[in-house]
């Protein structure tokens, strides 16, 4: 049966570009910004909305690979969790971006070739040292998503109404 791999699915991909009751998603998001904005930081405490995308797309690898091979390889302390505007900046917004979308595409057919019992299955977590079911992870990244998409949101609002694009 795959009836929640599949609602797993269907909800990583509204977030990303469906019709959400909340109104917003990453693609409507992103597509009020250019590269010109995108490695600015509003205030010191906020990421830019260029560490915030790298930031998702280091964990979605992550999760891909704790799928793929049932341990992960990073922890919150990682020097790549949070990189900084400058390394971002020589990375390049569309490559940072193209990442991002090739991630969830590597995410959702990874997915696919999955059926419910896997999310009952345990990988080796290596940030929360131990054994976690999978659904743990794979529902962690969801929840991840919309925390972050809600950052955007407040990011993109101080932009405009500080005039910085």
């Amino acid at each position: 049966m795959k009836y929640l791999i599949e609602n797993i699915i269907q909800q990583l991909v509204e977030v990303q570009n469906g019709k959400l009751w909340i109104g917003s998603t990453f693609t409507s998001k992103l597509s009020q910004v250019n590269e010109n904005v995108v490695f600015f930081r509003p205030i010191e405490n906020l990421h830019s909305i260029a560490e915030i995308i790298s930031h998702l797309t280091l964990w979605r690898k992550e999760t891909i690979l704790k799928i793929q091979t049932g341990k992960g390889s990073k922890t919150d302390d990682c020097e790549e969790n949070w990189l900084t505007n400058d390394k971002l900046k020589l990375i390049g917004w569309q490559y940072i971006k193209s990442e991002y979308d090739k991630t969830l595409t590597e995410l959702i057919n990874l997915l696919k070739s999955k059926d419910d019992e896997f999310l009952n299955e345990e990988y080796y977590d290596t940030d929360f040292k131990g054994n976690y079911k999978y659904s743990f992870v794979i529902n962690g990244m969801l929840h991840h998503d919309i925390y972050h998409l809600g950052q955007l949101g407040i990011i993109i609002k101080y932009l405009k109404e500080n005039n910085k694009y």
